[in-house]
């Protein structure tokens, strides 16, 4: 503007200039705080990142303004692939979505892949993973991405399958593994007189990836017919398997004298099924075990049982093994390592006294317990303390690990034992129905070994979940837990107590030694994820019980080492029960051998009444008020910050009952602006807290439960929460949609 240009512009004009060229300027520094890079933040791997943090440094969605959220988008992923007819039981979501240049990967119920644009939700492609061949469906948590150039690829699991998928086209990679497909079952050895394809082998939490190099844990039976639970790494250009590390170590390995001899002929589990993190900086991968086979009964498997149930670092480039922790010994309650660690820095005093930041590796566990570990060493950074455990009232031939580890801080974060005084008081009924119960019953020490006469337990099935846990640069970790009370039970694997018997029929002998454990021995079920197999000939045909037991379904593993003669007589008897079938010249009926050491699949003499949670008379926890809670623990200091119910029953809450928590399933998330985003409660809610004060300031009611953990991501310049809402989890009501939510 030239000079002569400024007469007569007057006070007004003036006014709107500089108020004009004060809105570029706001424009101009918002522009450069907002760089290209912050304009897009992506959600790249399950855990939010490699370290598995669930933490994102955006902050657009604060607690000022986060009472605003409004649905931008929902995707329905529940449609079925064409050809493909709907399970009878609808399959749920556990996914957490990946977010890469703003395209959206994940899952549906039936384990097809699928990309949207992240800011509407507009399909971009889809994949059918069992084109062609037969559904095996199964949980699926996440995805992995790879890119090289112009080569980018996700890669996640179907069945017994680790699929490599173009990101661009939603077309399988021809030149990974046949035809774009790696067998899970490769590399998985150590079985005389079994072929690979014979085992269980799949994987519902995704792997690692560093460099060219895919690390993987897999999901293995837990019984007498599991699959040793080895983690592999493959070429992800090639598919190739590049190395193995034995959790079950072999002849000559580190650890192999924690077994009998020959246990790693027979005895599988100690696989890693809940994720895995990297140190990308170190080269290290980080990654928790389960339980050995079989759960609930260790006398054939007698030692520490390594490397079951420990904390593990192995150098992704070759296997080696840098460390481990073992947080269980000889692990009789299927306390498995149900999540994934989680990588962040503390700060501790020195040896000289003064405070120093510390890299390390903390690990949640289902019976409530919280290890912090070095992260090069893997020695624990808050004392722990082995203190005796159980040793007598045990099975025959049993031999429980006189003590177990026990950190000393942080505390637990779900109860340890189940005591008289924590008997529900929720109306006197309900305190009634559960005391005589619970006087009947052993109870109150986590480490009671099992027995015939029935135990009442903590941490079956969490305390900690699969979902994990999220923690922020201060080194704050959130962390969910589920307060529930298990009744356990052990029976000969006939299930008639006492003197053991002869089966009625084949198909009888076959169900006890295969489906009992979770189905129970009277057929009756524990919930939805283990039906009642009562009656199931009425609701359906033989040839899709039959498919079922044959490639599994759900939570159910595939069971392809039953013979076809088994798998018929096992039919029969499931749709016939009173039937007394001859036994065949070939198929013995007789009670479970005692002494087949060396034989698989390995038939223990006792298995477990099946996964049974105590509710009171009404459906609701055994146990006091809260049945779960949502938790920030400050490493640093290893004290709790704060503790708050995690979900609430709404006919409960009419009545003037304080908020109880419920079960939940998923995991949070922590983001810079403030706030920790989780759903996976009871009542089908998302929330978000206040990430300093754990208030609850925003909750939306979801059209089916979020059984997942959410992620959280920015595309131009808008940030979105997203939660997979799939609902069917626990008897819900199926569900099947993404939802993301934006400020308007």
């Amino acid at each position: 503007m030239h000079a002569n240009q400024h007469k007569n512009v007057g006070p007004t004009g003036r006014f709107l200039r500089i108020l004009s060229i004060s809105a570029m300027l706001t424009a101009l520094v918002a522009f450069v705080e907002l760089q290209p890079d912050d304009r897009n933040a992506d959600w790249l791997a399950y855990g939010g990142n490699k370290a598995g943090n669930r933490y994102s440094p955006l902050t657009q969605i604060n607690p000022g303004n986060v009472s605003q959220l409004k649905v931008a988008w929902e995707y329905d992923a529940a449609k079925l692939p064409a050809g493909i007819a709907a399970p009878r039981r609808p399959m749920e979501i556990q996914c957490q979505p990946i977010i890469v240049n703003g395209i959206l990967y994940g899952t549906t119920p039936h384990l097809s892949l699928f990309a949207l644009k992240a800011d509407t939700g507009e399909e971009l492609w889809r994949f059918d993973p069992f084109t062609g061949g037969t559904p095996r469906f199964h949980a699926n948590r996440g995805v992995m991405f790879w890119e090289d150039g112009g080569d980018k690829r996700i890669l996640y699991t179907a069945g017994n399958h680790l699929c490599a998928v173009d990101a661009a086209t939603g077309k399988l990679v021809q030149g990974f593994g046949d035809a774009g497909k790696v067998d899970l079952s490769e590399g998985v050895t150590g079985r005389p007189g079994r072929e690979n394809d014979k085992l269980s082998v799949d994987a519902t939490s995704p792997g690692v990836i560093y460099k060219d190099i895919l690390v993987i844990g897999s999901r293995v039976s837990e019984y007498g017919d599991a699959a040793p639970g080895h983690i592999r790494a493959f070429d992800i250009r090639t598919g190739k398997l590049k190395w193995t590390f034995h959790t079950v170590p072999e002849p000559g390995e580190p650890g192999h004298d924690t077994w009998p001899e020959n246990a790693w002929k027979r005895i599988g589990g100690a696989n890693n099924w809940a994720g895995m993190v990297l140190d990308e900086k170190r080269g290290a991968v980080y990654f928790g075990t389960g339980s050995p086979s079989v759960d609930f009964y260790g006398a054939d498997r007698e030692g520490k049982n390594l490397y079951a149930n420990c904390v593990i670092s192995l150098n992704a480039e070759t296997g080696k093994m840098n460390w481990y922790y073992q947080t269980v010994h000889h692990d009789l309650w299927d306390r498995d390592i149900s999540c994934q660690p989680n990588l962040l820095t503390v700060t501790h005093k020195g040896s000289n006294g003064k405070p120093r930041k510390i890299d390390a590796v903390a690990q949640a566990t289902k019976d409530g317990l919280l290890f912090l570990l070095d992260r090069d060493t893997g020695k624990p950074l808050f004392p722990v303390k082995e203190r005796p455990a159980l040793t007598d009232y045990h099975l025959p031939g049993e031999q429980p690990w006189p003590t177990q580890p026990f950190p000393t801080k942080p505390a637990p974060f779900s109860r340890q034992n189940f005591t008289e005084s924590e008997i529900t008081d929720r109306t006197p009924e309900a305190h009634a129905f559960v005391k005589e119960k619970f006087s009947q019953t052993r109870s109150g020490n986590k480490y009671m070994p099992p027995s015939k006469e029935g135990s009442l337990y903590l941490g079956i099935g969490g305390g900690a979940e699969w979902g994990g846990n999220a923690a922020d640069p201060e080194g704050i970790l959130y962390q969910n837990a589920n307060e529930m009370v298990w009744d356990l039970k052990m029976m000969d694997y006939n299930g008639r107590g006492g003197t053991k018997q002869a089966a009625a029929s084949p198909g009888q002998a076959v169900y006890m030694r295969n489906c009992a454990a979770c189905h129970r021995a009277d057929r009756q079920g524990s919930g939805q994820e283990y039906p009642s197999l009562v009656q199931v000939g009425n609701r359906m045909p033989k040839d899709e019980i039959a498919n079922i037991i044959k490639s599994g379904r759900g939570r159910m593993p595939s069971f392809q080492h039953i013979s076809d003669q088994e798998r018929y007589e096992l039919v029969a008897f499931l749709t016939n029960p009173e039937a007394k079938a001859p036994v065949s010249e070939n198929h013995s009926a007789s009670e479970a051998p005692t002494e087949a050491k060396s034989a698989f699949p390995y038939i223990p003499p006792y298995i477990n009444n099946g996964w049974t949670r105590f509710f009171d008379p009404d459906g609701y926890p055994a146990i006091k008020p809260p049945w779960g809670t949502l938790n920030a623990i400050d490493l640093n200091t290893g004290e709790y910050l704060w503790r708050v119910p995690l979900g609430e029953f709404p006919e409960l809450a009419k009545k003037g009952v304080p908020i109880t928590g419920t079960e939940n399933y998923g995991g949070p998330i922590v983001t810079a602006g403030g706030l920790v985003f989780i759903a996976g409660t009871k009542d089908e809610k998302i929330r978000a807290f206040d990430r300093k004060t754990g208030k609850t300031v925003w909750e939306y009611q979801l059209p089916a439960g979020g059984f997942a953990t959410p992620a959280t991501y920015m595309v131009n310049g808008k940030q979105y929460v997203v939660i997979a809402a799939g609902g069917a989890k626990n008897g819900h009501k199926p569900g099947g949609k993404y939802i993301a939510f934006a400020l308007p």
